[in-house]
C-alpha cells in the first residue's frame, strides 16, 4: 500500500477487499511502502549480473519486499493517486522492481523472475477515476506487458474533498466485487 495516511481512504477502500479475499481463504500480506526504506533505482544494473536474485546494490527494505513478491501469486497495488500516478515510495518500488525482478538490460538478456504473476489496482483519486487514475492504470498496464505480468484490472473510488466521508456501501461493495473478480482469475 503506498499511502501516507494509515486509516485514509486507500486503506478504507482496500479493507473490504481484503477481508473478502480472507473469507474465501486467499492469504494476505500488507506491506505499507512509508513504513519502509526504499531507496531510488539509480540504474546501475548490478541486479542484471545474476539471474536468479534481486541483486540491489542498496541495503534497504526492497529485499523482503521482493521476497514478499516472489511468495505470492497476485499483487495489488493500492496507492491514492497524486498529481495522476502512484505515491513516491510505490513509484521508487516499481522502478526497483522493474530492473531487479527483469533480468532483461544486462549483457545478455535474462528472464522475468515475476513471469505469469498477476497485478490488479486499487487506487483512490480526486477526480473522476477515468480522469484521475487512468494515466497510472495504463501505466500499469505497459509495466506489466514489459514484465511478463497478467494485468487484472483496476478498482478506482473518487474522493470528493475532506469536507466529506469518502467510504460508503457503494465503494466497500465495488471492492469486494473486485477481490471476487482476483479471487476468480486465481482459479
Amino acid at each position: 500500500m503506498g499511502s501516507p495516511r494509515k486509516d485514509g481512504n486507500t486503506a478504507s477502500l482496500l479493507a473490504p477487499l481484503v477481508k473478502t479475499l480472507e473469507e474465501n481463504q486467499a492469504a494476505t500480506d500488507i506491506i505499507r511502502l512509508y513504513d519502509k526504506k526504499i531507496e531510488p533505482c539509480i540504474a546501475c544494473r548490478n541486479c542484471q549480473k545474476d539471474h536468479t536474485k534481486f541483486g540491489c546494490v542498496h541495503n534497504d527494505d526492497m529485499q523482503d519486499i521482493f521476497d514478499a513478491i516472489m511468495q505470492t501469486d497476485v499483487i495489488l497495488l493500492a496507492t491514492p493517486i497524486y498529481s495522476w500516478y502512484c505515491t513516491a515510495p510505490l513509484k521508487a518500488a516499481l522502478d526497483r522492481l522493474v530492473y531487479g525482478m527483469n533480468k532483461y538490460y544486462g549483457e545478455e538478456k535474462g528472464p522475468s523472475l515475476w513471469k505469469n504473476k498477476k497485478c490488479a489496482i486499487l487506487a483512490t483519486c480526486g477526480y473522476k477515476p477515468e480522469k484521475g487514475a487512468d494515466l497510472f492504470e495504463e501505466g500499469i498496464k505497459r509495466y506489466c506487458k514489459h514484465s511478463q505480468l497478467q494485468y487484472i484490472g483496476m478498482c478506482a473510488a473518487r474522493d470528493l474533498g475532506y469536507a466529506t466521508v469518502f467510504i460508503s456501501d457503494e465503494k466497500i461493495g465495488m471492492a469486494k466485487e473486485f477481490a471476487l473478480k482476483i479471487l476468480k482469475n486465481e482459479q
